[in-house]
C-alpha cells in the first residue's frame, strides 16, 4: 500500500506538470473564474498533448516515443511563452499566481485526495477483467505497442481500429511518459478520470452561481462558502450520485436484497418485457466497475467543453471591440475540444454540439428579442460562430475520421416506450429541480428582468437533457443489436449525458431557487423535497462500493496491478504473457482462440497488444459492420488448430502472417482436435510453462 502511495505521488506530478506548461492560456480562458479553471488545466493540455502525438503518428512525422511526448510538451512551454511575451501579459501573469495561488493549491489538494480515494479503491479489486475491461486495456496496450497510427485491431490482425479510441490514446501517453505498466496505470487513469469529474464539476457548478449577476443575491454570497455548496451539489451528484431505484426499491425488498446494476438495467427488466431491454447507466456505475470505455474517458472532455461553453457565452455578452478576437478563439477551441470528443465517443459530438446550437440561440434570442431588425444580424452571427466550431472540429478529427467507419445503419422508430412511473423513477427528482428552475424563470420573464448568462446556460442543460431522454421515446439508432435490446444502445449513450447535465445543473438551481423563493413555507417545502431527493440519490455509493468491492478491510487490499488475477488463476498464461511482453518488438500477429464477448478468450492478444487473426465475436461483429468477416475468421483459425490439412493451415498462417502460435489451457478446450504437431513442423517452442507452449513460426 505504501508503495502504491508514492506511486500515486508521482502520478499526481505528471498531471501538475502538464497543468504548470500550460497555465498562462489557462489564466486568460477561464479569468472570470474565482479557481481561474485549473483544474481544467489537466484536461487540455492532455488533451492538446495526445493530440499532437497522435498527429505526428499519423502522418509519420514522429513514431510513438517518449522523445515525441518530451517535445509535444516543449511545444506547448514554447507556445505559453511566447504568449506571455507577445501579449504583454507576463507581469499579469505572475501576479494572477500571486493573487491565486491558495486556490491553485484548493484545486490541487481536492484532486489529489480525490484521486488517491479512488485508486486505494480500485486496490480491494483491481482486475482488468471482466465486462470490457480486455478491450479497453487491449486498446491501450495496441498504442503503446504502435510507432505509427492508426493503431492495430488486437482481434482482427491486419485492420486497424475501428473505434473511438482517443481516450485509450490518451491512457497510453501517460503510461508511455510515466513508464509504468500499462496493468498498473490502467487503474490509474480511472481514479484520475474520477477525480477530474468531480473537481470539473465542482468548478464549473461554482462558478455558474458566481456569475450569476443580481445585487440582491449577491450580497448573500459570504466568501466562497455559498458558491462551494453548490459546486459540492453538483460533484457529488455526477460523480457518485446515482438515481432513485436504489433507494425505492431498497426499501421495498430491503437493503440486503437490492443488487446495485439494477438500477441501470431498469426499463424492460422490472417488470419484465422481452422486446426491451435497456440500458441507463450514470458515472459513478461506470467508476465502480471500472471499464476504460469512450463514455468514461470522454468525461474530463465533456466537462471541458462545458466549461469552455460557458466561457464563450460570458464572453458573448461582452462589447463588441472587446469580445471579437475572443470569439473566434474560443471557437476555435470549442471547436478542438468537440473534435476530440468524436474521436473518444463520437455520440457526444452531435450531442454537445446541438447543445452549442441550443445555448448560442437562446442567449442571443432572450437577451435581444426574438423579433425585429436585429433578429437577421442574430442568425448570422449564430451561423459564423457555428460555423468556425464547426469547420474547426471536423477538421480536427478529419486524421481520425479518414480511417473511421462509423458502425450505425440510420434511425427506426421504437418498438417498445417506457412507462412514466419508470421513467419517475430514474429522473423524479431531476424533473423537480428543473420545474422548479423554470418556474422561477417565468416569473422573472413577467417581471420583464433579464436572464443572467448562468440561467441560459443551466436552462439550455437542462432542455437538452430532457429532450435525450424523450428521443430513444421515440427513435433509436439501427446497429447490430437485435429486437429485444433494439434501442438499449442509443438509450444509454444518451441519458448518460442527461445524467451529467442534470447533475451539473442541480447546485446552481438549488441555491438559485431557494434565493428567489420569499414564502418560509414554500421554502421549506423545497428545502424538505431537495433534502429527500438528494439523499435517496447519494444511497446508491453504499450499494455499489460494497457489491463490486466487499469489505473495504486493509488485510484485503491487492495493490493498483491489475494482472494479479491471471498470475493466480492461469499461471502460465501469465508467464506467457510476461515472456512476449520482454522477448518481443513491434506488433507480430500471434494466433489464439477466437472467442465468444465478455469471456476470458483473447486474453493474450489484449494484454500483450500483439493482434490476432479473430478475437471477440460480437465485438467485431459491431465494429466491421458485419457477420460475414468475423464469422470466416473465426472459421480460419478453427482450420488452423484442428483442420486436418497441414497445407491448408500453412496458407492460412501465411495469409495472416502469423509469427507466433500460442496454445494454452482455453485453446485446448475449445479445439479438443489440435493438431499440435503441425506447430512443431513449422516452427519451434519458444516459451513453455504447464500445459501452455508458444510457437515462433518459421516459413523459411
Amino acid at each position: 500500500m505504501i508503495a502504491d502511495f508514492f506511486v500515486i505521488i508521482y502520478w499526481w506530478l505528471l498531471f501538475f506538470a502538464f497543468s504548470f506548461f500550460i497555465s498562462p492560456f489557462i489564466f486568460f480562458i477561464f479569468s472570470k473564474f474565482w479557481d481561474k479553471g485549473w483544474i481544467f488545466s489537466k484536461s487540455l493540455s492532455l488533451a492538446i498533448v495526445s493530440y499532437l502525438v497522435f498527429l505526428s503518428g499519423r502522418v509519420h512525422l514522429f513514431p510513438f516515443q517518449r522523445s515525441t511526448i518530451f517535445a509535444s510538451l516543449f511545444l506547448i512551454l514554447i507556445s505559453s511563452s511566447l504568449f506571455l511575451h507577445f501579449g504583454k501579459k507576463k507581469q499579469e501573469f505572475l501576479r494572477q499566481i500571486k493573487k491565486n495561488y491558495k486556490r491553485i493549491i484548493l484545486t490541487e489538494v481536492m484532486f489529489f485526495i480525490l484521486l488517491a480515494a479512488w485508486a486505494f479503491l480500485r486496490g480491494f479489486e483491481p482486475r482488468i477483467e471482466g465486462l470490457e475491461k480486455f478491450m479497453d486495456q487491449g486498446f491501450v496496450n495496441s498504442i503503446l505497442q504502435s510507432r505509427w497510427f492508426p493503431p492495430q485491431d488486437i482481434w482482427f490482425a491486419g485492420e486497424s481500429i475501428n473505434y473511438y479510441y482517443f481516450g485509450h490514446f490518451q491512457a497510453a501517453v501517460l503510461t508511455k511518459f510515466s513508464g509504468l505498466d500499462s496493468a498498473v496505470t490502467y487503474n490509474l487513469m480511472i481514479a484520475s478520470i474520477f477525480a477530474l469529474a468531480f473537481s470539473s464539476t465542482f468548478s464549473l457548478s461554482s462558478n455558474l452561481i458566481l456569475s450569476f449577476k443580481t445585487d440582491g443575491f449577491k450580497k448573500k454570497i459570504k466568501g466562497l462558502k455559498t458558491i462551494i455548496v453548490a459546486g459540492l451539489i453538483s460533484a457529488f451528484l455526477l460523480s457518485l450520485g446515482g438515481n432513485l431505484h436504489s433507494s425505492i426499491f431498497a426499501l421495498k425488498d430491503g437493503a440486503k436484497n437490492y443488487w446495485y446494476p439494477d438500477s441501470t438495467r431498469f426499463i424492460g427488466y422490472n417488470p419484465d418485457n422481452p422486446k426491451d431491454k435497456t440500458i441507463h447507466e450514470f458515472p459513478l456505475y461506470s467508476f465502480v466497475v471500472s471499464d476504460l470505455h469512450g463514455h468514461v474517458n470522454d468525461i474530463p472532455q465533456v466537462l471541458l467543453f462545458l466549461s469552455l461553453l460557458f466561457v464563450f457565452g460570458l464572453t458573448l455578452t461582452e462589447s463588441a471591440k472587446k469580445q471579437k478576437k475572443k470569439l473566434f478563439c474560443f471557437s476555435i477551441l470549442l471547436g478542438f475540444v468537440l473534435g476530440v470528443e468524436y474521436m473518444t465517443n463520437s455520440w457526444d459530438f452531435p450531442i454537445y454540439g446541438v447543445l452549442f446550437a441550443i445555448f448560442l440561440f437562446l442567449l442571443l434570442t432572450l437577451k435581444n428579442g426574438f423579433w425585429g431588425k436585429k433578429i437577421l444580424l442574430l442568425i448570422k452571427k449564430e451561423f459564423t460562430l457555428g460555423f468556425v466550431v464547426l469547420f474547426s472540429s471536423i477538421l480536427f478529427f478529419l486524421p481520425f475520421a479518414l480511417e473511421f467507419k462509423p458502425m450505425t445503419k440510420g434511425v427506426d422508430f421504437v418498438l417498445a416506450r417506457s412507462l412514466f412511473w419508470q421513467l419517475g423513477v430514474l429522473w423524479g427528482f431531476f424533473w423537480f429541480l428543473c420545474l422548479s428552475f423554470l418556474a422561477i424563470l417565468v416569473c422573472k420573464r413577467k417581471q420583464k428582468r433579464a436572464l443572467a448568462v448562468s440561467d441560459v446556460f443551466v436552462l439550455s442543460a437542462c432542455l437538452w437533457a430532457t429532450v435525450l431522454i424523450i428521443i430513444p421515446e421515440v427513435i433509436y439508432v439501427k446497429d447490430i443489436y437485435i429486437i429485444e435490446h433494439h434501442r438499449s444502445n442509443t438509450m444509454f449513450k444518451l441519458v448518460y449525458q442527461s445524467f451529467m447535465l442534470y447533475s451539473l445543473s442541480a447546485g446552481y438551481i438549488f441555491l438559485r431557487v431557494k434565493e428567489q423563493l420569499k414564502r418560509k413555507l414554500v421554502i421549506f417545502a423545497f428545502l424538505a423535497c431537495f433534502s429527500v431527493g438528494f439523499t435517496a440519490q447519494m444511497v446508491y455509493p453504499f450499494f455499489a462500493i460494497r457489491g463490486y468491492y466487499g469489505n473495504l478491510n486493509p488485510k484485503n487490499y491487492e495493490g493498483l496491478y491489475g494482472l494479479k488475477f491471471l498470475e493466480k488463476a492461469y499461471k502460465d498464461d501469465y508467464e506467457a504473457v510476461s515472456w512476449i511482453k520482454k522477448n518481443t518488438s513491434g506488433q507480430p500477429v500471434l494466433l489464439e482462440a477466437a472467442g465468444d464477448s465478455y469471456t476470458l478468450y483473447n486474453r493474450i492478444s489484449a494484454l500483450t497488444g500483439l493482434p490476432t487473426i479473430q478475437g471477440w465475436f460480437v465485438h467485431e461483429w459491431l465494429w466491421r459492420g458485419g457477420y460475414e468477416g468475423p464469422s470466416l475468421r473465426a472459421s480460419e483459425v478453427d482450420q488452423i488448430y484442428q483442420g486436418e490439412s497441414d497445407k491448408n493451415a500453412k496458407f492460412l498462417l501465411q495469409k495472416y502472417n502469423v509469427e507466433y502460435v500460442f496454445l494454452g489451457e482455453l485453446e485446448k478446450e475449445k479445439y479438443e482436435q489440435i493438431k499440435e504437431k503441425r506447430f512443431e513442423d513449422f516452427g519451434n517452442v519458444v516459451f513453455s510453462s504447464g500445459e501452455t507452449k508458444l510457437y515462433k513460426l518459421n516459413f523459411n
